[in-house]
């Protein structure tokens, strides 16, 4: 997935939990994520008869979106886990690794207009 990096200035708040907000949201404040967010939308979504998969799909771009709105929050993940693949110690990759996703995993938690 591209990182995303939005232009400087404040971070803008969570949308409202929608996918179309959500879509809106990414289009207006992280664009690079666009075409991904479309493209999983149709993968997953588009033909579905079951809105079973949306809680799932929303929790994933929820968390991809309140990242990329963040470019020095953007930065820092990225920087962790680029240390990770380049760390020669498995330990010391796995702290990283650890580090971003409880990073990403918090990100989800967010509610709209935080």
């Amino acid at each position: 997935m591209p990182t995303a990096t939005p232009a400087p200035g404040p971070v803008p708040p969570m949308p409202e939990y929608t996918p179309k907000a959500l879509r809106a949201a990414i289009a207006a404040h992280a664009p690079a994520l666009l075409a991904d967010f479309d493209s999983a939308w149709r993968e997953q979504l588009a033909d579905a008869y079951d809105i079973a998969p949306v809680p799932a799909f929303m929790a994933r771009w929820w968390g991809e979106y309140a990242l990329a709105r963040d470019p020095a929050l953007d930065r820092h993940v990225a920087g962790l886990e680029a240390r990770a693949a380049e760390a020669t110690d498995a330990e010391a990759a796995r702290k990283l690794l650890e580090d971003a996703s409880r990073i990403r995993h918090g990100l989800r938690t967010l509610e709209p207009g935080e």
